[in-house]
């Protein structure tokens, strides 16, 4: 991230946030939504409950989905992914901005590794909250289907994503979109508390490790982003595999959401024995690693190009007043860079 000429981090637009998450977001769900099918397929399989059988690998499950209902199944709730995405990302990097912001010291202008924790632990809860879990509900319920795309006689109960929230809505009433909101947001929580926290440590060691660099170069990002991102799937795997069975499934009546959730656990501790807990762990770490990949390397690389855009303008002959105003420049750029732009601007202008 750029810095300004007093050495405090600049300021990022929220178009920023919202371009950079979007795109990023998008990027991650169309590469790795078949892992998170297969992922919520082996947590929702009862294999293994039965003496001498064995729970289903994550290969075995993709194949037998591939095989039964064509390889598309395997992108069964994009749609509902696709919807939420840029929202999700947006609220992600803006909420933990300024939840870091808030909590950094007035003095030093840093925040310490554990505000840096606490504000990815309130991002992960704002996107739950507001994002993710209807999202997800619909997601599950979509995934969840086992018919053949292939076979236009087979009509599933629900077509697509817009489809499945307007039943779930009309059947089961508003509240069922957020069921399972507790347990959604310890998940986010948690995921993007370890996620922040360690991608800007290891951020801050490779800066220090090749200290002549101004910027990390794409594929270090990349790196870093993998090595984050699949800590979070291994602190929580008992969370997201209760939360995935609890928003399958149609609430009983007069059961509390506390007791839903014990229920889940004490059966599948039961059934299905401590592994259960940890059904679909190899396809969530395999999705949500490379993902976090892409979206951090996505997002660092747009302020790069945000700054391709600016000395375009300024090429062309518009004052940097106007660009400061219209792209927030000043908050984007740290003085070096204003400064080599700065002849580009005159000399557009004097020509």
């Amino acid at each position: 991230m750029s810095k300004n000429g007093n050495g405090e981090k600049a300021k990022v637009p929220f178009a920023i946030h919202l371009i950079a998450g979007g795109t990023a977001g998008m990027a991650e769900a169309l590469c790795c939504q078949p892992l998170d099918t297969i992922k919520v397929r082996m947590q929702l399989s009862r294999s293994g409950r039965m003496p001498g059988t064995k729970p289903r690998g994550f290969i075995a499950t993709g194949m037998q989905i591939v095989r039964r209902e064509t390889p598309l199944a395997l992108y069964k709730g994009l749609g509902a992914v696709l919807s939420g995405i840029i929202p999700k990302m947006a609220i992600r990097f803006t909420s933990f901005e300024a939840y870091k912001g808030f909590l950094t010291d007035k003095q030093t202008g840093k925040a310490s590794t554990g505000m840096v924790f606490i504000a990815g632990l309130g991002a992960g809860v704002t996107e739950a909250v507001a994002v993710v879990t209807p999202m997800e509900v619909v997601k599950i319920r979509l995934q969840a289907q086992q018919h053949s795309l292939a076979d236009p006689l087979e009509v599933p109960r629900y077509r697509n994503a817009a489809h499945a929230a307007y039943t779930i809505v009309r059947e089961e009433g508003f509240s069922t979109l957020y069921r399972g909101v507790s347990l959604t947001a310890l998940r986010q929580a948690t995921n993007q508390g370890a996620n922040f926290t360690a991608y800007q440590e290891l951020k801050k060691a490779a800066h220090k490790w090749q200290p002549d660099l101004v910027d990390l170069p794409s594929w270090q990002h990349m790196l870093i982003g993998l090595i984050s991102g699949a800590m979070g799937p291994f602190s929580n795997a008992p969370i997201d595999t209760i939360k995935t069975r609890l928003q399958k499934a149609p609430a009983e009546p007069g059961q509390t959401a506390l007791a839903r959730i014990t229920a889940i656990g004490a059966d599948m501790w039961k059934q299905e024995g401590v592994r259960s807990f940890y059904k679909g762990i190899t396809p969530r770490v395999l999705r949500v690693a490379p993902g976090q990949a892409i979206v951090f390397a996505v997002y660092e690389r747009v302020r790069k190009v945000y700054s391709i855009i600016i000395e375009t303008f300024l090429k062309r002959g518009y004052t940097l007043r106007f660009v400061s105003h219209t792209l927030s420049y000043q908050n984007m750029f740290t003085e070096n860079e204003k400064n080599r732009l700065e002849p580009t601007r005159k000399t557009a202008n004097a020509g």
